[in-house]
């Protein structure tokens, strides 16, 4: 086994015992909302894996994890994002097991940071999920949640997602209580939060530190580590450009066959990257929706980035328009409480489609003032609930508030801060 000719059986215990003391320190942290799904999730006896963009606070959510559901219990915890660990592979899980069994006694319950640098890790899981361990792992690849596991974990694992802080989660960082009854002063205190949520973004520690570094490094080591080493690639520069220009172009439409002519690459290539993207959690991408699943499939796609705080630091910076950063900040929620959210086209626009079940339940416009611009977002709403069959639309602003009724359709219109707090 490669890893005990690297690093002795002593080494290996010394890792273990750093890192409980540091998975076990009290620090202070924010409840984050993914705990509820969580906890409706724990008792289950599945594999429970945590994906979600680097740094986005999986490892802390595992320690509120471990407070919450497991305390006094023994547990083995394991974090694999540590460079002592570049020759372990599979065949040296027993041994990591053997060392906790010699270190801590017995335990079913294992948590683990990061597996997705372990190549063929399912392989060890599934054997010991068989024997009835518990086991709940995080990793930073969307894919852990669907191709990768392939046969190897069917119907043996649920997933779920964490994002960077929402903004009630940031509130609670910046050690803001929300009141029930906002007054004209709470009122002005909460949007002038948000508008630091919307410069800053939600990457805990980057908020912590304010050092723009640590966003740079971040996005360096997602191109780098999780995309450009990870799938073997060959043409750094191509992948550098596609991230920069989708990061200058978020709320925009996207055209493959643009970017093929811009980066002088094949149009697989650019799907390809595009895919490796959004399984690292930088961007996502939505469909315009349709009846038609085909169409959907071949009708452009509208890109998104995870974060705000990136966008500002990584993009153009004349390409910063509010409402395009409002508009990127409502998909982020939508995201977080829905699977599948497309964009509606066709005399007119609407910004977001959400589908349940099968059936579109809302429909939703971002704009940052209807001042100059009501008939056109009004337009685009209203057709989209008319082609729905929906009775009630959405229009989110940066801080207009009423209601109005058009063509025998509510129309709500709310500022974003505030439908980010409901």
């Amino acid at each position: 086994m490669a890893f005990i000719n690297d690093m002795e059986s002593r080494t290996l215990k010394e890792l273990i015992l750093e890192q409980k003391k540091e998975f076990e320190s009290d620090d202070i942290y924010v409840k984050r909302y993914a705990l509820d799904s969580i906890s409706d999730q724990i008792e289950l006896p599945h594999i429970l894996i945590i994906s979600g963009l680097r740094r986005s606070g999986k490892s802390t959510l595992l320690k509120e994890i471990n407070k919450h559901f497991f305390e006094g219990d023994t547990i083995y915890y394991f974090n694999f994002e540590d460079e002592r660990l570049l020759d372990f592979t599979v065949s040296d899980f027993d041994l990591l097991y053997e060392t906790f069994l010699e270190l801590f006694g017995k335990s079913k319950i294992m948590l683990f940071d990061e597996i997705q640098n372990i190549e063929n890790w399912e392989l060890f899981v599934r054997r010991m999920h068989d024997r009835g361990f518990k086991f709940i792992i995080t990793g930073s690849n969307s894919s852990m949640l669907s191709k990768e596991l392939g046969t190897r974990l069917t119907g043996r694992y649920i997933g779920t997602e964490l994002f960077p802080f929402s903004f009630r989660e940031f509130l609670t960082f910046r050690d803001m209580d929300i009141p029930k009854v906002l007054l004209t002063e709470d009122r002005a205190d909460i949007k002038r939060h948000f508008v630091e949520y919307l410069k800053q973004g939600g990457i805990p520690e980057y908020l912590k530190y304010k050092n723009d570094l640590i966003l740079k490094t971040l996005y360096e080591n997602i191109l780098y580590k999780d995309i450009f080493a990870r799938y073997g690639l060959n043409d750094e520069k191509a992948l550098k450009e596609l991230s920069f220009y989708l990061f200058s172009n978020y709320g925009s439409e996207i055209s493959y066959n643009k970017l093929k002519l811009m980066l002088d690459v094949s149009i697989n290539t650019v799907k390809n990257y595009i895919s490796y993207l959004e399984n690292s959690y930088l961007v996502f991408t939505i469909p315009k929706y349709d009846y038609s699943v085909k169409k959907q499939i071949y009708s452009p796609k509208k890109v998104y980035v995870i974060d705000t705080g990136l966008i500002n630091l990584v993009s153009f910076k004349f390409s910063r328009d509010y409402g395009k950063l409002l508009e990127n900040l409502v998909f982020i929620e939508l995201k977080r409480k829905y699977q599948d959210i497309y964009y509606h086209k066709g005399k007119q626009e609407c910004d977001f489609i959400v589908l349940e079940n099968g059936s579109v339940t809302c429909a939703i416009q971002v704009t940052a003032d209807l001042k100059n611009n009501k008939t056109r977002e009004f337009g685009g709403l209203l057709e989209a609930l008319t082609m729905y069959d929906l009775d009630e639309g959405l229009i989110l602003t940066d801080d207009e508030e009423f209601e109005d009724m058009s063509e025998n359709k509510k129309i709500k219109v709310m500022p974003v801060w505030k439908w980010l707090l409901e």
